[in-house]
């Protein structure tokens, strides 16, 4: 059975934070540095600059909310982000997040992670571990089509490392 464990730092946020909020329009025109460094301002205006490799969104319901934009999901990744979990999410905002290598899932227990948590998340088994209040909780798993995807960095990553294989299969015929 593949596995996929990914986690950090916990930063907590509520229900219905949208992707104006995540990408705010304002710098949409400008270069993609620029509008990471605004993600999420208007909720912690330091997350942007305090958050670091491998750290965790933890939300309620509805993250990603709003437009269809990519570049909400594309600045938590640029921004170091590697594990989102929510109550809900906005169904093109959660498609995006993965195809961009982010996990990404499910849970009801979202509420019981405090800011500044360390957690771990096995999106294979479908358990997201807090390590700091030595509690369990349930997440929704990922299919393994889609684990093989963000394991492998994303769509694109994955496309290219599929056509690579077919092709060298190709060539041994």
């Amino acid at each position: 059975m593949m596995t996929l464990n990914t986690g950090g730092k916990a930063w907590v946020f509520g229900d219905d934070v949208d992707t104006d909020v995540l990408a705010p329009g304002i710098y949409m025109k400008g270069p993609f540095e620029e509008l990471a460094r605004h993600c999420l301002e208007s909720i912690n205006p330091d997350f942007a600059s305090d958050v670091a490799q491998g750290d965790v969104i933890v939300a309620g319901a509805n993250f990603g909310i709003g437009s269809s934009r990519e570049q909400a999901a594309q600045a938590l990744k640029h921004l170091g982000v590697s594990t989102l979990v929510a109550k809900s999410f906005g169904g093109i905002f959660f498609r995006n997040a993965l195809n961009f290598g982010m996990v990404a899932v499910v849970s009801a227990d979202v509420d019981r992670i405090a800011p500044g948590d360390k957690i771990t998340v096995d999106a294979a088994a479908g358990r997201i571990h807090n390590i700091t209040q030595d509690e369990t909780y349930a997440c929704d798993a990922l299919p393994p089509q889609l684990l093989a995807m963000v394991q492998d960095g994303g769509l694109v990553s994955h496309l290219e490392k599929k056509l690579t294989l077919s092709d060298n299969k190709d060539v041994g015929s």
